[in-house]
């Protein structure tokens, strides 16, 4: 067979080192074992680079979606039990087919289904989470690898600051109707009050450099459990009033759900190095603003251990459980 050139071996015009260079919208399906449940099968986007030193003009990027393809079909043709698992395999099996490379970086992003029932009248039905894994793994004096895993769920919130002010106004009404204070109070207590509400998009992501793994469901309760009410595909008449009352029982502000993100997590990875990476985001889509509300915090689990702990000295019974 005639040898054809390799252009992409020959120098750059401009010798510069490239970050990442590789192949993104690569679908797989993916399936995931489980002990003592029934496997999953994920549809699954995969992002695969790889840097480019200054010496080469191209990845060869045909032979790279090849090596890429085969990468992924030995992988996924094996067990697998992890996401993030499987995207450290990946990425190490790029460096080496690119000896060139020196660090090489794998994303995957699913729809995950979820079995829920329906609060109230307790129907089964499935809800769709996004769920994500990186890796990124490098070589030389110091080689290591990183995986992170998290998901995103949505949720809904209710405004405490507009629900304050309903609640005044109907404290000021219902008194000039009569009633006495312990009878306002008592009713405001027991009724929901008005205000507006979000959907809320919150998003866990935790990184680790050890083969520690995390369970994805337990970032999914987290998360769902962190807002005013879950939400649901299916809600019937009475699961519809339930959560509606559920929500505005328990306003919260989009800082509110990432501090709650942060203390359950706290509470529940209680396996994890202090140094594993924390990211809990959290964005509020305004029902009456025309824009969103959005909080982050990014810190290492020793960080929220001891910003917890501190707290817990000072009033050791509010932090909830999980």
């Amino acid at each position: 067979m005639e040898r054809l050139p390799d252009v992409q071996a020959c120098h750059p015009a401009y010798p510069i080192n490239l970050t990442r260079v590789g192949v993104t919208g690569v679908k797989k399906l993916v399936k995931v074992e489980r002990s003592g449940e029934r496997p999953i099968v994920l549809i699954s986007n995969f992002e695969v680079f790889v840097d480019l030193p200054s010496s080469r003009k191209g990845a060869n990027l045909s032979r790279n979606t090849e090596a890429i393809d085969e990468v992924l079909e030995e992988e996924i043709s094996r067990p697998v039990y992890e996401i993030e698992e499987l995207c450290g395999k990946i990425a190490l099996r790029l460096l080496e087919r690119h000896e060139y490379a020196t660090r090489a970086e794998v994303k995957m992003k699913s729809e995950y289904i979820v079995k829920r029932q329906t609060p109230a009248t307790k129907v089964n039905c499935q809800e769709v989470v996004d769920i994500f894994a990186e890796a990124r793994a490098t070589i030389g004096p110091n080689p290591h690898i990183k995986k992170l895993v998290g998901a995103e769920v949505i949720g809904t919130t209710a405004c405490p600051c507009a629900q304050e002010i309903v609640r005044e106004k109907m404290r000021r009404d219902l008194l000039n109707l009569g009633l006495s204070e312990d009878a306002v109070e008592s009713f405001l207590e027991r009724v929901p009050v008005a205000t507006h509400n979000q959907r809320g998009r919150g998003s866990i992501s935790i990184e680790v450099s050890d083969r520690k793994c995390v369970s994805i469901d337990r970032i999914i309760r987290i998360i769902e459990e962190s807002m005013s009410s879950k939400v649901y595909g299916l809600l019937k008449r009475p699961d519809e009033a339930l959560v509606v009352s559920r929500a505005h029982m328990n306003p919260m502000f989009v800082e509110d759900c990432v501090r709650e993100m942060a203390q359950r997590v706290v509470a529940a990875f209680t396996d994890l190095p202090d140094d594993a990476i924390v990211t809990l985001k959290q964005i509020n889509e305004e029902s009456i603003h025309r824009h969103n509300a959005f909080a982050e915090r990014v810190a290492k689990m020793g960080e929220l251990r001891a910003e917890l702990a501190a707290v817990q000295e000072i009033q050791p019974s509010s932090a909830s459980q999980i």
